[in-house]
């Protein structure tokens, strides 16, 4: 079985990571992107642009959500950070 593409979503443009996710899906590979805190948005709005515009039979396989602890403040708290991870796939076609 193919490995899975990771994709880590951060600040660069939404179509930066459309290809990176385009590119894996076109090969029969699944992609799981993952986001934290504000890229988020960013993620699922990638999710949208493939499965509009480049694999209309795109499957969303999982969607994790989470919270890590971790960073901390200036004012030594520790600060939670919401997670995100879609695991997408494009359904093997069967040849007649």
């Amino acid at each position: 079985m193919s490995e899975d593409s990771v994709v880590l979503i951060g600040r660069k443009p939404t179509m930066n990571y459309v290809l990176a996710t385009t590119l894996p899906l076109a090969e029969g590979k699944k992609v799981v992107l993952k986001a934290r805190g504000r890229a988020i948005t960013k993620a699922v709005d990638v999710v949208e642009v493939v499965r509009r515009r480049f694999v209309q039979n795109l499957q969303v396989e999982k969607i994790s959500i989470g919270t890590e602890e971790g960073r901390t403040g200036n004012d030594g708290r520790t600060r939670n950070v919401s997670t995100i991870e879609i695991v997408v796939s494009q359904p093997k076609t069967s040849k007649k």
